[in-house]
């Protein structure tokens, strides 16, 4: 089999070789300057950049008697290209930068290659922008290798009037016969050998700035439409689209079933999960007036964004006195946190469903001079809505689990009208911005996660002395913000640590309250003595599991625990916020699922600051080791202080983003 692949590769090399031999021949050549192949010859050896995707015709441009090599990646996409190269008589440098992957592509071993043949007499073709993007973005690696070699880079770029191109990353295009063929070649651009930091930034700016004014020219005189050729998260960032078939298709299903709306919010209401005396909100109707002057509407999805926003709520009540701030969540549980923790001049309301007809209701009523929306909670009605009433959009603290990033990448087409319609966009890492960058949001700023800056959640200080007082000296083992199927790995740990810790008292607080009922109905079919705290608010002495189904405690809870296991984590959701246990002095433990705090994560690791544990007997373990070895956990709080020092100052680029928005909107 796998010589079968080799040898349709070999001959599909070939065929293609030969098809850009046709292309060049049959064409109307184009050539700037008219003598660029002497200056090619002059230059040589040097190092031809060009942008990935438009690299098919590069190797025409090869001067007679002139080598040259050309690097490749490995992967298995880049094999046809590798045997067409051989069909040519180009030499192969098989590998590539890394650029923000951590992921070795071979880029080292390329780069010793590229500088051998550099000194052997070799011209070296790349590109100069790396996969997976961002495109049009000179990578470090070109400019490295022309300081470590002493040789120029020559920008070259190739167009015909006729092609094909594709909706990849670099927008892939593929040039057609019996067209006008331009190509275009700039000045060689010389990195010194001695080049600082910034001699070398300056340089790939330089490269890109002609790389990009080379392909231009090149479409310009070929006749060809550079729109076309043009990745499309650089148009959408340009020039929002329009929305296409599927969000069209979306906009009209959402609009014909609102007449099924009243039932699904009865059968919700029942489960608890509606306030059915606010249940107007939920269809777009007010459920207060509008104050007079600006409102600036935030959405949060739920408890943990509403909690992660109330600080950048406060700072732009401060910053502006005369704004009122709406706060939308789609759950009851955020509603009662937003109703005991809104500061003046800020007040609460139900995020209408996701139907054109509510939305147009809602925005019509509150007339928003700016709208911001958290995190990953992006509505296609919401968001088009607001955008078709000139209304800025900002999306902060972004953030993407990689399973999204990959769906977002595959329908990207859905994607683009929704983010390239936000002004801004403040993500909380590298990754994030680049996935959404793609998606041709033209103003992304990498701020970090706003919750690390949020303050711990609040201590109810009467709850929390009647709690000790209730506990006594037992020791207390917290379980945060569980999610189903990690109840029952806490209590296996449960059962593992009470033979060796004497009175231990587990206490568990699931993420959603409502599943407190069957929780402790399982763990008590273990044979673990349960109690639920909306039916007993105080922990009985021969209590062992202690379920706190409420809302808006958890940092009592973290108050009273030296030790929390953070939930979100044993499961693939991603993990909770362990910042707020840090913030109340309880030592980490966390399962392997922590990419929703990617970076809070990696700092608390790297200061000893937090354990990851895969199993009721990691778990109990070091439980059982950190509240024994009061040594060990005051370490590791020290290592969580350290990493918590670390983080920070997403707040301050959010507000310093947000505020020109909303003194250009009251202008």
């Amino acid at each position: 089999m796998a010589e079968t692949k080799k040898t349709l590769l070999r001959y599909g090399g070939k065929a293609l070789a030969g098809f850009v031999r046709h292309v060049a021949s049959s064409s109307n050549i184009i050539n700037d300057p008219p003598d660029l192949a002497d200056r090619l010859i002059q230059a040589h050896p040097c190092i031809v950049g060009c942008w990935h995707g438009q690299f098919m015709m590069i190797s025409e441009l090869r001067p007679e008697n002139i080598k040259v090599a050309a690097m490749v990646a490995r992967h298995g996409d880049a094999e046809l290209i590798s045997e067409t190269l051989r069909a040519i008589d180009v030499e192969l440098i098989r590998g590539a930068g890394a650029g923000k992957r951590k992921r070795d592509r071979g880029g080292a071993a390329a780069l010793r290659a590229s500088l051998r043949a550099l000194a052997d007499g070799y011209s070296l073709v790349m590109t100069a922008d790396v996969p997976p993007g961002p495109a049009r973005v000179a990578g470090a690696g070109i400019v490295t290798i022309a300081r470590m070699s002493g040789r120029p880079i020559v920008p070259v770029a190739v167009s015909t009037k006729h092609f094909a191109s594709f909706d990849t990353w670099s927008r892939i295009t593929v040039n057609l016969p019996y067209s006008n063929l331009a190509f275009v070649v700039g000045d060689p651009i010389e990195v010194p050998r001695d080049a600082d930091a910034a001699t070398l930034e300056a340089k790939r700016l330089e490269l890109e700035a002609a790389l990009n004014t080379a392909t231009t020219k090149a479409y310009a005189l070929s006749g060809g439409d550079l729109h076309r050729a043009t990745p499309l998260d650089q148009l959408a960032a340009i020039s929002p689209p329009e929305p296409g078939l599927a969000l069209k298709t979306y906009r009209a299903a959402t609009s014909v079933l609102r007449p099924a709306v009243p039932l699904l919010l009865n059968v919700r209401g029942r489960q608890g999960k509606e306030d059915v005396s606010r249940r107007g909100e939920r269809l777009g109707f007010a459920g207060r007036p509008r104050p007079a002057g600006q409102v600036v509407w935030m959405h949060a999805a739920s408890v943990g964004e509403t909690n992660a926003i109330l600080p950048l709520i406060e700072g732009l009540l401060d910053a502006n006195p005369h704004i009122h701030v709406l706060l939308t969540t789609g759950t009851t549980t955020s509603a009662g946190v937003a109703g005991s923790r809104l500061p003046d001049r800020a007040f609460h309301q139900f995020v209408p469903l996701d139907i054109p007809q509510y939305v147009s209701r809602f925005l019509d009523h509150w007339k928003p001079a700016l709208s911001i929306f958290t995190e990953s909670d992006i509505w296609p009605n919401l968001v088009l809505g607001t955008a078709e009433r000139q209304i800025p959009l900002v999306l902060v603290n972004a953030r993407m689990s990689p399973r999204s990033i990959g769906r977002w990448r595959k329908f990207a087409k859905f994607g683009r009208p929704l983010f390239s319609r936000f002004a801004a966009v403040l993500a909380q890492n590298a990754q994030v911005a680049r996935a959404i960058k793609r998606l041709g949001a033209p103003n992304i700023i990498i701020a970090g996660n706003i919750k690390i800056d949020s303050p711990p959640p609040p201590v109810d200080h009467a709850v929390l002395a009647r709690l000790k007082s209730a506990v006594g000296a037992r020791p207390v083992f917290l379980a945060a913000s569980t999610h189903p199927g990690e109840d029952t790995v806490i209590a296996a740990a449960h059962t593992l640590m009470r033979s060796n810790i004497e009175g231990l008292l587990t206490i568990i607080v699931p993420r959603h309250p409502e599943r407190g009922g069957g929780l402790a109905a399982t763990l008590g079919g273990l044979g673990l003595k349960t109690q639920l705290r909306s039916k007993s608010p105080d922990p009985e002495p021969e209590t062992e599991i202690y379920v706190a189904d409420s809302i808006g405690e958890l940092g009592t809870f973290y108050a009273i625990a030296p030790v929390a296991l953070v939930g979100g984590s044993l499961v693939e959701h991603g993990g909770q916020n362990p910042i707020e246990a840090v913030g109340h002095g309880a030592c980490v433990l966390t399962g392997p699922f922590t990419h929703n705090f990617r970076e809070a994560y990696a700092a608390l690791f790297r200061e000893g600051g937090a354990i990851e544990v895969r199993s009721s007997d990691d778990i109990a373990r070091h439980v059982t080791m950190l509240l024994r070895d009061q040594i060990a956990a005051k370490r590791m709080r020290a290592g969580a202080e350290r990493a918590l020092q670390s983080l920070g100052g997403a707040l301050e680029k959010t507000l310093n983003a947000i505020q020109p928005l909303l003194e250009k909107k009251r202008m």
